[in-house]
């Protein structure tokens, strides 16, 4: 390692990967001026030969610091951001006096925030040490939520609202640079998936926790305000551990011997995406934005979190809306968080196993349709409450509802391709920034379809899904098409040698973008 750090100032600067065909005595080469100087302490010329047993073990030392830390600090997201949900048959809406779209906006101002602040937390993920700029935000987005509690009305709570979807913005962003910078490209789905997942797992625990708030009688604080306060000092704590146990990079990790961090960076060297860079590359910037992917990323998030958003917020409205009671409605979000990580760990599974993304997200897509339909058509009006009828309809439009959501497994696989297609590290903070402006303008747009007029069947708002479900569909035909066409161009020309398969793999960590780097292979 030392030789190749010695040699930084001799090797000549190449534009692409496509010149080393037309230069072989550059061929054996790493360009080090374009390698960050962390990584190329700890990486050797040609890509190093791990064992199974080894990368197995040091997946699972990954896994110990890295995986509690992403599952954990999404849990506590979702749970933090779906406390709104659970508190709107609490009393929130009453006690604060809420009023036509009122409740609505308070989660469009979120969202508002995110997609004001969403680049600029981007810039600063690609610049700053990563955990502890995540820890800075947890800490923050904690105190945040406790001030939920003093939301006596829609002023104040629009601004405590809108601190917290400023704070959270980065948690998804910071997980994607993550993914890729600990985990090899067949590992990312899963792990996403594990993360991701937790939109699930907050459901159930929201909903037994909702539910046990709801029992409290007698206090001198309301339900909801309890609730808030609780989230928001637990959040408070785990801010804390994330900064005590979480590595900022494999090279900059204290726990692990030299050894086993240089065995890490070169773990993920066949990814291709890079590891980190903090230098800003404008022609990396442009060229994302010619890049198609960039915009098809953008809006698998825009046309999945618009539905995910409005059915997230209305959740606990809509359910109760088929007869239940407000006990009744805290529990069956358990089974919706249940159902949400059923289909969140089987498209992960499904990918890996049949080694095929877009053609799952596709399948995914068609039971929302299908429940959304139903939801449109069959109503419980007019019905004896006491009647088998009454009943056979209210569970029917109960699964329904869950079957709508079933498009949640195009979101998640949608994040691991962005963090396994993009590669160049100024080009995946800009497609990062990108994609989480379309997450943010579908949550901004998501609850504003759900009109207070149309309740409680909400059919506009449905109507609006379906138009999603059908772009969904038709944008992902695209996508796949494009990127096998791309895959192709780049193996036709290494074959009329017009650039070289870089098979050691030495030029992995130059930081170069998958358009550039001809040997870069794209997963679809």
């Amino acid at each position: 390692m030392s030789d190749l750090s010695a040699k930084r100032t001799s090797v000549e600067h190449l534009e692409d990967m496509g010149s080393l065909a037309s230069d072989e005595k550059h061929v054996d080469r790493v360009h080090a001026e374009k390698v960050d100087k962390d990584i190329l302490q700890y990486m050797d010329e040609e890509a190093v030969e791990i064992d199974a047993e080894t990368d197995r073990r040091l997946f699972w030392m990954i896994n110990r610091r890295i995986l509690p830390v992403m599952v954990g600090t999404y849990f506590l997201q979702a749970l933090d951001k779906g406390t709104l949900s659970f508190a709107s048959i609490m009393g929130i809406r009453e006690d604060s006096n809420l009023v036509g779209q009122q409740y609505s906006w308070l989660t469009t101002c979120t969202y508002l925030a995110v997609l004001v602040w969403e680049y600029p937390t981007n810039w600063l993920i690609q610049r700053l040490p990563i955990a502890k700029y995540l820890c800075f935000n947890i800490f923050a987005w904690g105190v945040v939520l406790g001030f939920h509690a003093l939301g006596h009305n829609f002023g104040a709570l629009v601004v405590v609202r809108t601190l917290l979807g400023l704070f959270e913005c980065c948690c998804q962003p910071c997980f994607i640079v993550m993914s890729s910078m600990w985990y090899k490209r067949d590992e990312q789905a899963t792990i996403v998936a594990l993360w991701y997942m937790m939109n699930g797992g907050q459901q159930i625990v929201g909903g037994v926790l909702a539910y046990c708030f709801t029992l409290i009688t007698g206090a001198s604080l309301k339900n909801w305000q309890i609730l808030f306060l609780v989230y928001g000092c637990i959040t408070v704590v785990w801010g804390v551990f994330v900064l005590i146990w979480t590595p900022d990079s494999p090279m900059a990790a204290k726990c692990w011997s030299e050894e086993d961090k240089k065995l890490m960076v070169e773990r993920v060297r066949s990814n291709q995406t890079g590891l980190q860079n903090r230098k800003l590359k404008r022609y990396q910037v442009v060229e994302a934005l010619k890049d198609p992917q960039t915009y098809c990323y953008f809006l698998i998030q825009f046309l999945t979190s618009l539905p995910t958003s409005g059915l997230g917020a209305f959740a606990n409205i809509i359910i109760s809306s088929f007869g239940f009671t407000v006990l009744e409605t805290q529990l069956l979000a358990m089974v919706l968080g249940a159902y949400l990580i059923i289909l969140l760990l089987s498209s992960a599974w499904l990918t890996k196993r049949f080694n095929q993304n877009i053609f799952f997200m596709i399948g995914y897509v068609i039971p929302s349709i299908i429940g959304t339909v139903v939801l449109m058509t069959v109503t419980i009006d007019g019905y004896d409450t006491d009647s088998y009828d009454y009943k056979l309809r209210r569970g029917v439009l109960l699964f329904c509802y869950y079957l709508t959501l079933s498009f949640w497994g195009v979101a998640n696989l949608g994040l691991s391709l962005l963090s396994r297609n993009i590669a160049g590290q100024s080009k995946k903070s800009f497609c990062t920034a990108f994609n989480f402006v379309g997450w943010a303008v579908g949550n901004c747009v998501g609850p504003q379809v759900f009109r207070a007029q149309d309740a409680p069947r909400y059919l506009t708002a449905f109507g609006t899904h379906m138009g999603c479900y059908a772009a969904l569909i038709t944008l992902l035909v695209f996508m796949r098409l494009w990127l096998m066409r791309e895959n192709y161009r780049k193996e036709k020309m290494i074959e009329r040698g017009e650039a070289l398969r870089d098979e050691h793999l030495k030029h992995a960590f130059e930081d170069l973008t998958d358009r550039e780097n001809v040997n870069f292979r794209y997963a679809y």
